[in-house]
This record gives C-alpha cells, structure tokens and sequence, in this order.
C-alpha cells in the first residue's frame, strides 16, 4: 500500500516534498485516468486539505485563484468581464463530475496541448505562483508550460495559485471550443478572446488558441493588426496567414494540420465578432 499524506497546512506539504519525490494530487480527474493500475504508485500527497490553496479573492493587484479551485467554483464566480472566457471554459472542462472535482491547478500542472483552462488564462495575462521548503516565486503561464506533459515546476515545487492583473478584467471575453462532438470532448481547436474598446475602437487585445501546438499560444501579431479598428471591422481584418505564422499544429485521430488551421481562424473570427458586438 503507497503512503498516503494529507496535510493540513502548507508548509507540512513543502517539507514533504523536500524530502523525496511524492505524487500530488487534487482533483484526480488528469491522475486516475492515466494511472494504469489499482492504486497510485509511490507516496501520494493529497493537498485538497489545505485551505490555503482554495478559492477565488481579489487582491490589490488583481485576482488570486487557488490551484485547488474547481472548474465548478470558477464556473460560477462573480467576476468581470475580462473572465466570461475562463468560466465559459469551465462549463467545458468534461461533466459536471469532473467540474465538481477537477482543479485549476491540476489543469496547469498535467501540461495538456488541450487543456480547456489554459487559452483564457494565456489571455488574461496569467502568472503561477510556485513554492518549495526554499521560497517562492512567481512566473507567467507561458513560462511555465514548456510542452506536452511538461512545465517548469522543479524539485520540491508546488503550484499554489493562479494570479490574474487588475487591468484584465475589463472589457468584453469569449471562449469557444471545437471537439468531435458538442460536449464532452477533448478540443480539436480552441480559442479565446479579450477585447477592450474606447470611442468604438479596439483599445486591447488578447487573443490565443489552443490544441494548435505543443502549447497554447497568444497571437501578437494579430493582436496588433486588431488594435485600433473599429468594432465592426474586426472579424475581417484577421488574416488566415497571420493566424497560422503562431502555430504548429499536427495530424491526429481528431483532425489533420490543414482543417485545424481553417477551424483555428473560424473561430477566432467568431469569437472577435461576439466581444465586439458586446462592447458595441
């Protein structure tokens, strides 16, 4: 039987990990599937017992989000605009089993090219906050997933909460999402938006897309093509080449590279056209 450790506070899960390699665990929803046997290998380490790492609070700077929120909890956040995206994602993020017991965290740290969570936090401006037995840090979402299954946490390391600036709240998101079929899917494409608007013109624009690469990317290009233009002009002016000048994405059982690419910039154009119409 693997030694199973819940903690009640932070710093006994710090001191945890400093002392051998143990296998986190939340939600489960990414650590069950893949587990090919009965139990989970190795010493687990069950952090869903630390109120520390849950829930959502505004802070000076913005918003904190802890790495063991749920998608449900998100899903239902009284928040502005600028997150309409995030917890329209959320509703997306499998059934409502999986939104009751799926964390934001868990989402991250798994480091799936498909992962629901991740196109709007890329274009919220994201950062993770990390922390070992030695200190802490903070890093940008985009510095943080490094690939397929991949990030940056090091040794000792735990993902403790999601921070989002003050600044990106404003304005109008959306978040739309293509898979197989209507609901339960992993995303063949997936694509968020932000847009913020002053005397009917594009002030701010974040835009990103996922399941298009090895990570989900931001657009910059296509940010700053946007930037300025009337609000009835937008879905338009994005241009298929710019689109697929930020990505690389592959064949798969789900799609081949060509049809990605038309679906990627579909739905960009939706999504643009849906946060002008809101801000208009």
């Amino acid at each position: 039987m693997s030694l199973y450790l819940r903690p009640s506070e932070l710093q006994e899960a710090l001191a945890a990990l400093a002392v051998a390699p143990v296998r986190v665990a939340a939600g489960c929803t990414d650590l069950f599937p893949a587990t090919e046997r009965a139990t989970l290998p190795g010493p687990v380490l069950d952090i869903t017992g630390i109120a520390a790492l849950g829930g959502i609070s505004e802070t000076a700077e913005g918003w904190r989000i802890g790495a063991t929120t749920t998608w449900a909890e998100i899903a239902q956040a009284d928040l502005p605009g600028g997150f309409d995206m995030l917890r329209q994602a959320a509703r997306e993020v499998g059934a409502w089993q999986i939104q009751n017991a799926g964390t934001i965290g868990g989402n991250l740290c798994n480091a799936s090219p498909a992962a629901d969570g991740v196109p709007p936090l890329l274009a919220l401006g994201a950062e993770v906050e990390l922390a070992s037995a030695q200190g802490g840090r903070r890093l940008a979402l985009a510095e943080f997933l490094r690939g397929p299954r991949r990030t940056a946490l090091g040794p000792g390391e735990l993902l403790l909460a999601v921070h989002v600036p003050k600044a990106a709240g404003a304005g109008a998101s959306r978040f739309l999402k293509l898979g197989a079929r209507k609901s339960l899917v992993i995303s063949i494409v997936m694509v968020a938006a932000r847009l913020v608007a002053r005397d009917g013109r594009v002030a701010e624009v974040a835009l990103s897309i996922g399941a298009c690469g090895p990570v989900a990317s931001r657009l910059p290009a296509v940010e700053a093509g946007l930037t300025g233009l009337p609000l009835a002009d937008l879905a338009g002016a994005i241009r298929a080449a710019e689109v697929a000048d930020a990505l690389s994405p592959i064949d798969d059982i789900r799609a081949d590279v060509g049809y990605r690419l038309e679906a990627a910039v579909e739905l960009l154009r939706r999504a643009v056209a849906d946060c002008g119409e809101a801000l208009a």
